[in-house]
């Protein structure tokens, strides 16, 4: 995760591709205009170039950047670079740390992780808890309010 909390993640450095420098991008955004040519990044906490792109196996997007970079390192964009959203519409990370409970008030956890599988997106709870990020499960979410109602049946019980 980048230190800076106005940075958002949008991928890592990922295992080279060529000998130019340039690499695959792990986890990316879905937004394939955050990699176009021309894109700023923040590798690390510092801001860089995109001077190479194109896409590899498996459709990832392959970057080069302006500068070297390591393995690894967090690739991010400011949070204002974000599109707005519509009412219901959050960001994974906006999600992480609101507390969960099932209809009826049990507490599940907070959200610890949001992670990306190819189905649908899970949301990882700091109770060991996996649930999917679907509406049959999440039943409503409260940002504002600091939490998570899901359908009972999702957790084991107690």
């Amino acid at each position: 995760m980048p230190s800076d909390p106005d940075l958002v993640t949008v991928g890592r450095v990922g295992r080279p591709h060529g000998i130019d420098g340039s690499f695959f991008v792990e986890g990316p955004s879905d937004r394939p205009e955050r990699f176009a040519k021309g894109a700023t990044l923040y590798a690390g906490d510092a801001p860089a170039k995109v001077v190479v792109s194109k896409r590899g196996s498996g459709g990832r997007p392959v970057i080069k950047l302006d500068r070297s970079v390591d393995r690894g390192t967090t690739l991010a964009v400011p949070r204002e670079a974000l599109p707005p959203l519509e009412e219901d519409e959050y960001y994974g990370f906006q999600l992480v740390g609101l507390a969960v409970e099932e209809e009826g008030g049990r507490t599940l956890g907070r959200v610890k992780d949001v992670l990306d599988y190819p189905a649908n997106d899970v949301l990882e709870l700091d109770s060991g808890i996996f649930l999917p990020l679907v509406e049959a499960c999440v039943r409503q979410v409260d940002r504002e309010g600091g939490r998570i109602v899901v359908s009972i049946g999702f957790a084991d019980p107690e």
